[in-house]
């Protein structure tokens, strides 16, 4: 009998078929997690953009004059492909209690799901 030591030709193959599932999983997952992470980023900087206009409408003493910040904005350095639209609507009444602006920021960007956020300011 020749006991010769070694692999055979069909062991090697299972083993690099194998090796080349689990190369295929891990890349597949980091791919995953890549894309995660920077959609995430996207998110964050949406957000971000909504709450500065929030903040800004908020932080103004002027109540008369909010109806100015209501427009588009698609200038932001370092952002291609962003864009804020900022609405007011006015609901008016008889009286000075009824009285309030409902303003709305959305911004859309490449690759993220458009962002919201709203803030009523009532008159003063």
């Amino acid at each position: 009998m020749n006991r010769e030591r070694g692999f055979t030709l069909i062991e090697v193959i299972l083993a690099l078929s194998i090796l080349l599932v689990v190369m295929m999983m891990l890349a597949s997952t980091t791919g995953r997690a890549l894309h995660t992470a920077a959609t995430t980023q996207s998110q964050q900087t949406a957000i971000q953009l909504a709450m500065d206009k929030i903040d800004q409408v908020r932080n103004d003493p002027n109540y008369v004059g909010l109806a100015a910040y209501a427009g588009t904005d698609t200038t932001f350095t370092g952002l291609p492909g962003f864009r804020r639209v900022t609405t007011v609507v006015q609901t008016g009444g008889q009286n000075q209690r009824d009285d309030y602006k409902k303003i709305t920021v959305v911004v859309t960007g490449p690759g993220i799901t458009p962002v919201s956020r709203t803030v009523t300011v009532a008159a003063p």
